[in-house]
């Protein structure tokens, strides 16, 4: 990652992001981390974009074909936002906006299909009032495929708070609401493939496992539980916060199923469990100064993860060594603001992009 620092280092010794340089890259970061890329050109380690409203929701694009493409959605107090596709251009100058649509309220997260193989249609789904599918043509229009409700005969749906797409299966993505259900949906049929009351309060994330049918959650009532879609009567809860605060987010190890990580509302910390042991941290990750927004596993690595905040850091842990408590992180990053959101790229996974205010960066780790 650019700006690697110890804890030695002074203040002077970080680059800062260049919040307004849209064109071309952090001029900092580029002149003192230079590499390569594939095509023999100059390759900067961070690039910036700055939208014309504050960010919130994002994701890159797995498509082979669409390298650096990522979608970025507002985040105002309005009926009508926007979604952003951009992308780093051939000549690695800068970011270009392809295209842009509204989206009805602020989405609450934004995700591309995770179609590695390019044989899926080009599309991604965003969550909001309701899960909407949409459609990236060639010529960079955006069509809705279908705006996914419940129940049609009711005038309002719970509001959802995000959602994951099933890996081994892109035909179904898992919801999670604050009406305390969590619901599969069959995006091809258009339909719910099935729903349940996964917590006794608001649920406010899901993640599918690498493992058949396997998916878990974490909600208000402060706990994270973990199903099976072939028996959705039961649930194993895996961990509950000790202050009794909501779960606000969780992520699955992709290449170990073993661990997830959960973090909870006003934590300046990530725990890390082991789902063969319910009810027990394996370690935390203690370094943020104020409050975790968002966290991410590197998608080719199980012992790496990423964790940013309210304290304006991205930091890159190496969870190799389990101890109780993991103080120093393996990699840090600092932005000017307060880090909002985090991505990983599974298609290039030595790219992670992060979010603050009205600035995206992708950081090469």
């Amino acid at each position: 990652m650019n700006d690697p620092v110890n804890k030695d280092h002074s203040e002077k010794d970080r680059s800062s992001p260049n919040k307004n340089n849209n064109q071309k890259g952090d001029p900092d970061a580029g002149e003192n981390y230079q590499g390569m890329s594939q095509e023999g050109k100059k390759e900067n380690q961070v690039y910036t974009y700055t939208a014309p409203w504050n960010i919130y929701a994002m994701g890159f694009s797995s498509r082979p074909d669409k390298k650096h493409r990522m979608g970025i959605g507002s985040f105002l107090e309005d009926i009508d936002n926007k979604i952003e596709i951009i992308q780093l251009d051939d000549d690695y100058e800068g970011f270009e906006v392809k295209g842009s649509f509204t989206h009805k309220y602020p989405p609450t997260k934004l995700m591309w299909i995770p179609d590695l193989e390019g044989v899926c249609p080009d599309i991604l789904a965003t969550s909001g009032e309701t899960l909407k599918i949409w459609h990236v043509k060639e010529d960079n229009t955006v069509e809705l495929m279908s705006d996914m409700v419940n129940n049609k005969q009711i005038e309002f749906s719970a509001p959802l708070t995000s959602f994951d797409w099933y890996p081994s299966n892109m035909a179904l993505i898992g919801t999670s609401s604050i009406d305390t259900t969590c619901t599969i949906w069959n995006i091809e049929k258009g339909v719910v493939y099935t729903q349940l009351i996964a917590h006794d309060k608001e649920v406010y994330d899901i993640s599918f496992s690498s493992e058949e049918n396997i998916f878990a959650s974490v909600g208000a009532d402060g706990s994270a539980r973990q199903f099976d879609l072939r028996n959705l009567e039961h649930s194993t809860v895996l961990h509950e916060t000790e202050d009794g605060k909501p779960l606000l987010r969780l992520a699955w190890n992709k290449i170990d199923p073993n661990y997830l990580a959960v973090f909870g509302m006003d934590h300046s910390y990530v725990t890390i469990l082991d789902i063969r042991q319910p009810m027990k941290v394996l370690t935390k990750l203690v370094n943020h100064k104020d409050c975790v927004n968002a966290l991410a596993w590197a998608p080719q690595s199980s012992s790496h993860i990423c964790s940013v905040g309210d304290d304006c850091q991205a930091l890159i842990w190496d969870i190799g060594e389990m101890r109780p408590e993991l103080t120093e992180p393996l990699l840090e990053y600092r932005a000017d603001a307060e880090i909002t959101s985090l991505t990983w790229s599974i298609l290039q996974y030595e790219w992670l992009g992060i979010c603050f205010a009205k600035t995206l960066q992708i950081l090469k780790v």
